[in-house]
């Protein structure tokens, strides 16, 4: 049997894949769940609590409750939403304070924050936010794995990363900056299994765990091609400049802006794949762990067609 594993945040948008991945691999799974929440999400705690998941109703700002419930458990996921990731500081004084923590994953499920050197604003103070919260785990010797899963396949290719839409584009499509830099883009039920998988591994000890499977690697002009393969069509491209990027950035609304932003370090600066993982520091998902089938970019956007 796997770690005991609390998952903080099992609620929010990749927290509720993280619960089922964990209790489906048959790790004895706790929930720290907001009292308000167990009651606007009822059918999701009803759902965890089918799955087996032992739900602990509390708050990250009751430290002696925070502190009971991680002496429960051998490791910690922190899934909490970027406005309160600050507050993970919080988890922190718990986990040092119960002492029994085998390894804390911080809430980050999104690009590798040590390697985020061309951020631009409002994107790049969440991403300090995560970054500080990184060097407190490490200032307090807590054991970690940080997870860089890069895209959520759910989130961005619904729209083929068209800021606004609800569908993929059938005949225009934006592309920011020149289209060659690569991303990367994983199904959120993927970043579960991986992420469970990699808890009790001591490969992936004071690790980075980064995704890259090469089937999901893509720039964006390879994005728009395989897209107009599938609708048997091709589009109408247009290319915006790094200089206007930049001004949209600061012409859009939030979240809009903070979207452009991400988009402006992954699309036109390719920081999700423009370094090398280094061995000291990083291991990569998929060689980990060859048997985890994957949903590929490909299989994915055939539900759109």
């Amino acid at each position: 049997m796997g770690s005991k594993i609390l998952i903080i945040g099992g609620t929010g948008y990749i927290g509720k894949f993280m619960v089922e991945a964990s209790a489906k691999a048959g790790n004895p799974t706790f929930a720290l769940v907001r009292e308000s929440t167990t009651a606007s999400k009822a059918d999701l705690v009803d759902k965890f609590k089918n799955l087996g998941v032992n739900i602990i109703n509390g708050d990250i700002n009751d430290h002696e409750g925070l502190v009971k419930a991680i002496k429960q458990v051998d490791v910690v996921i922190s899934t909490v939403g970027s406005a309160v990731v600050g507050d993970q500081l919080k988890i922190i004084d718990a986990i040092k304070d119960a002492g029994n923590v085998k390894r804390f994953l911080p809430s980050e499920f999104g690009n590798d924050l040590d390697n985020m050197i061309h951020g631009v604003e409002p994107a790049k103070t969440g991403w300090a936010q995560k970054t500080e919260i990184r060097r407190a785990v490490e200032a307090q010797g807590i054991p970690f794995t940080y997870v860089a899963s890069n895209f959520c396949a759910g989130y961005f290719l619904p729209s083929l990363c068209q800021l606004g839409a609800a569908s993929p584009p059938r005949d225009k499509v934006v592309i920011l900056g020149d289209g060659t830099p690569k991303a990367v883009f994983i199904e959120e039920g993927d970043i579960g299994t991986y992420t469970i998988r990699a808890v009790d591994d001591p490969r992936t000890l004071n690790k980075t765990l980064h995704f890259r499977p090469a089937a999901n690697t893509f720039s964006f002009n390879e994005l728009v091609s395989l897209w107009e393969k599938k609708i048997g069509k091709t589009l109408e491209k247009v290319y915006v400049p790094e200089e206007q990027v930049l001004k949209n950035i600061q012409e859009t609304e939030f979240p809009g802006n903070v979207l452009l932003a991400i988009n402006h370090s992954v699309f036109v600066k390719g920081e999700q794949t423009n370094f090398d993982i280094d061995p000291s520091f990083g291991v990569e998902a998929t060689e980990l762990y060859p048997d985890v089938k994957y949903t590929t970019v490909d299989e994915f956007l055939d539900r759109f067609v």
